[in-house]
């Protein structure tokens, strides 16, 4: 229970402008609700990965619709799916798409998708989530959480900031095969 709902007549020491700061507190106080999400958040989470990367420095062209909520359904409803959601007063605000994944080392989280919404970064926010996400991956038994980004990104020092390191051996490929 917080401060604000307890009765005055509970703690009669706690008064004044002591009360009435733990009562605004209160109220401007935002409601945070951490989610596992499934495929009836596939609208919300198609929504706030347009928003999150249609912008700087990421400039991702998600104008093709059909094609966006294709791609969110395919990383995100897939054998193994786990996805997370921070909603702030009730609307998804920071995303974790990915999957549990078996490996010879043990199991990890594996994020495809990560993102913030673009006016709530810079307040903390992606960490505390990540923070939510390595709580539960642990709670879970899992060994780890595995990503990939590109490193003249910001995310690049954000997981940094957040214990990610650099797998020396490890390289992504690409092969490009139409024009």
């Amino acid at each position: 229970m917080h401060l604000a709902e307890v009765p005055d007549a509970a703690f009669p020491w706690i008064t004044g402008a002591l009360r009435s700061y733990y009562k605004e507190e209160r109220i401007t106080e935002n409601k945070e609700e951490f989610k596992v999400l499934d495929e009836t958040n596939l609208p919300q989470m198609a929504q706030l990965y347009k928003e999150a990367f249609q912008g700087e420095p990421w400039n991702d062209d998600w104008s093709d619709t059909g094609q966006l909520n294709e791609y969110i359904k395919e990383i995100s409803c897939g054998c193994h799916a786990l996805n997370y959601g921070l909603f702030i007063n009730g609307e998804l605000t920071a995303l974790s798409v990915g999957m549990i994944r078996h490996w010879r080392e043990g199991t990890n989280y594996n994020i495809e998708e990560f993102c913030v919404a673009p006016d709530k970064r810079g307040q903390g926010i992606g960490s505390r989530f990540m923070a939510m996400i390595e709580e539960d991956i642990r709670r879970r038994g899992l060994c780890g959480i595995f990503l990939q980004t590109d490193s003249d990104k910001p995310s690049y020092g954000f997981y940094h900031k957040n214990g990610f390191f650099d797998l020396d051996a490890h390289v992504s490929l690409y092969k490009r095969l139409k024009g």
